[in-house]
């Protein structure tokens, strides 16, 4: 592994994403505009609905936008191969995966700090514990959702193929992870299931923020989604194929 190679691999992703002005779009806006949707459809229902399920969908938005990017874009790398020659190159696969999580990273930093300063700033999401620290969990989640989008990519042969994980990969997810029933009201074996799941500490940490002033359990958390996205990195590095089938 070289940082140079890895940062020139991020600097050639960040500019193809710059001269792609749709995906740029987004990639920075849609989080955003769908939490601006949500607080439009609650704002004349009695109760405090929005501030109740916008901390689960604002870690969900974030996720759910990285991973369909990043996978359909690493696909499009694969396809044309363009991944064939990088590889054919002194790159290592971890190289290459570094470098499309470092841009995509940096990416999803800027969309979360936009999604969070909207929804608080402007939505009126009540947050009780340091606002930083939300926008931390929402970049954190976004990377979560670059990770796994690379390490699908390394599964799949088309594009298509790639969204065809998103029932598999994703949808589970959202179901389990508190949006709906509060984990702990589940089914024993579904609040199992949520239990190795990382977007369900990723809501969890969004939840007690909203919540509480306390911090030490979102630590946690976030440190459980940082483990999970950094093992999905290196299994992707450890199975993306160096010839295109």
């Amino acid at each position: 592994m070289s940082p140079r190679i890895t940062l020139a691999v991020a600097s050639r992703v960040l500019v193809q994403v710059r001269r792609d002005r749709r995906t740029a779009a987004m990639l920075l806006l849609l989080p955003g505009l769908l939490m601006t949707v949500l607080w439009w459809v609650y704002d004349d229902v009695r109760g405090d609905v929005f501030d109740q399920i916008g901390p689960a969908l604002l870690a969900i938005f974030p996720f759910f936008v990285m991973f369909l990017v990043t996978s359909v874009t690493t696909l499009r790398e694969r396809s044309s191969g363009t991944l064939e020659r990088l590889l054919a190159m002194p790159m290592g696969r971890l190289d290459f995966l570094l470098g499309y999580a470092l841009a995509f990273g940096l990416l999803a930093a800027l969309q979360s700090v936009l999604a969070v300063g909207l929804s608080v700033g402007v939505l009126g999401l009540e947050v009780q514990g340091p606002i930083w620290l939300l926008a931390l969990v929402a970049v954190v989640d976004a990377i979560l959702g670059t990770a796994l989008g690379l390490c699908v990519s390394a599964f799949a042969q088309t594009e298509f193929q790639a969204v065809q994980f998103m029932p598999a990969v994703v949808v589970p997810q959202i179901l389990l992870c508190g949006l709906l029933v509060p984990r702990e009201q589940m089914p024993a074996v579904l609040e199992a299931i949520s239990n190795v799941l990382p977007l369900s500490y990723a809501v969890d940490a969004m939840q007690q923020l909203v919540a509480t002033e306390e911090t030490g359990e979102v630590w946690r958390n976030v440190a459980v989604v940082v483990a999970f996205a950094l093992g999905v990195l290196g299994l992707g590095a450890a199975t993306l194929r160096r010839r295109t089938p």
